[in-house]
């Protein structure tokens, strides 16, 4: 199974509508995740035609980022919990990556969030920075943003996916390229890989 990661949009604002690459990747994916921030929700139906689609309200939807609170979506709510071939998946906009100890921790975020800390995979975003972790036996995933990557300008930027075989998940985070995507380069902004 392949599941298709996305957060960070910002559509309208980063630009009209979502680079048609990010589309075209996701076309054989099983399932989408959107960890939030996607600003106008019309983009949730836009994905939702090319998969199956889950998204976390972000500080974009909810009105603490200085948007107009959006209403309701029936593909969006604060966070999700959800079941792909045995693997237990949060989805949610932020978490404390990295942690700032005793408060703020993954295991205190997933306790909020999802009522539980017994899950596979937390995906999230918020920072528009990508990251790959293992927090706490939690494959942590923030697939950065296609469109504001680093909350720099409007450029290419990232998206992921997680691929479940076997009771086994494997993150990957791609760059978005004028002609599709390629593996990203955990060099491009002297971050390194987490």
């Amino acid at each position: 199974m392949r599941i298709g990661l996305i957060s960070d949009t910002h559509i309208p604002e980063s630009r009209r509508e979502l680079w048609p690459q990010a589309f075209d990747a996701f076309r054989d994916v099983d399932v989408i995740l959107h960890a939030g921030d996607i600003h106008e929700l019309w983009v949730l139906d836009e994905l939702a035609q090319v998969a199956p689609l889950w998204a976390a309200r972000g500080n974009g939807e909810d009105g603490s980022g200085g948007r107009p609170v959006q209403p309701a979506h029936p593909l969006l709510q604060e966070a999700w919990v959800l079941e792909f071939d045995g693997i237990w998946v949060g989805l949610v906009h932020d978490m404390p990556v990295p942690e700032m100890p005793p408060n703020l921790t993954v295991e205190r975020a997933m306790e909020r969030y999802f009522g539980r800390t017994d899950l596979d995979v937390v995906v999230y975003g918020h920072s528009h920075v990508e990251a790959v972790d293992e927090i706490g036996g939690v494959l942590c995933v923030n697939p950065g943003s296609p469109t504001y990557p680093h909350n720099l300008e409007t450029q290419l930027g990232t998206i992921g996916f997680l691929d479940i075989a076997d009771g086994n998940v494997q993150a990957s985070i791609w760059q978005l390229t004028e002609t599709g995507i390629e593996p990203f380069d955990w060099t491009r902004w002297r971050r390194g890989k987490s």
